[in-house]
């Protein structure tokens, strides 16, 4: 919720009437029910998961909840409420998921194919791995263990990882939100793919530290 209020109090300086931020359980059918009933979006960018691996490793049940249960409620009103498009925010690890997170996210990948042609919503899809500097990203958990002077944790040596920045991330989103036209799985280029490992002792340098 703190990035939320964050977001609300930049935005007031454009005195936009326009604006709401709205805490909500995307669980929750009655609460979603009441959000879509007296706003009526046009579009809706669903990007409301939980996408940390190991921790979803351990919470099995909260990640069926949220990923699959709240992505299919929030998809069933985008339908009764014959929103124009639903871009979802998948990732790359639902691609032949080998971990309950990926998984989960596929699962929701299917359903939106299922919903296809069952009303007026077209259902879009945007897959794209490690964004810097956002909720979860390796960069801001380095930071912090440096901080804390040490360790760094890598899970493997030869573990490599493929990163875009935020801009770049909100900004092809919107472009397969705008082109889109129902029932496709965007893939973004990532460019090349870097060593976890490397990125931790490049950070370690530019700290100053050894």
């Amino acid at each position: 919720k703190q990035p939320l209020y964050d977001l609300q109090q930049e935005f007031k300086s454009f005195k936009n009437e326009g604006q709401h931020f709205i805490v909500a359980d995307i669980r929750s059918e009655r609460r979603m029910t009441i959000i879509f009933n007296e706003h009526k979006p046009d579009i809706v960018f669903h990007a409301a998961a939980y996408k940390h691996v190991p921790l979803m490793e351990e919470n099995t049940y909260e990640a069926v909840n949220v990923n699959i249960i709240g992505a299919q409620i929030v998809m069933d009103l985008a339908v009764k409420y014959d929103v124009e498009k639903f871009v979802m925010i998948s990732t790359d690890k639902a691609v032949n998921p080998t971990n309950v997170m990926g998984a989960t996210k596929r699962i929701a990948e299917m359903y939106s194919m299922c919903l296809k042609n069952t009303g007026k919503t077209k259902f879009i899809t945007t897959r794209f791995g490690n964004v810097l500097g956002s909720n979860g990203s390796v960069i801001p958990l380095f930071i912090r263990q440096i901080d804390y002077g040490g360790p760094l944790t890598v899970t493997h040596k030869d573990i490599t990882r493929y990163f875009m920045t935020i801009q770049e991330a909100c900004q092809l989103v919107l472009e397969a939100g705008a082109i889109g036209k129902g029932g496709e799985i965007y893939v973004f280029d990532m460019g090349k793919s870097i060593k976890i490992y490397d990125l931790a002792l490049k950070m370690i340098q530019l700290s100053g530290l050894k």
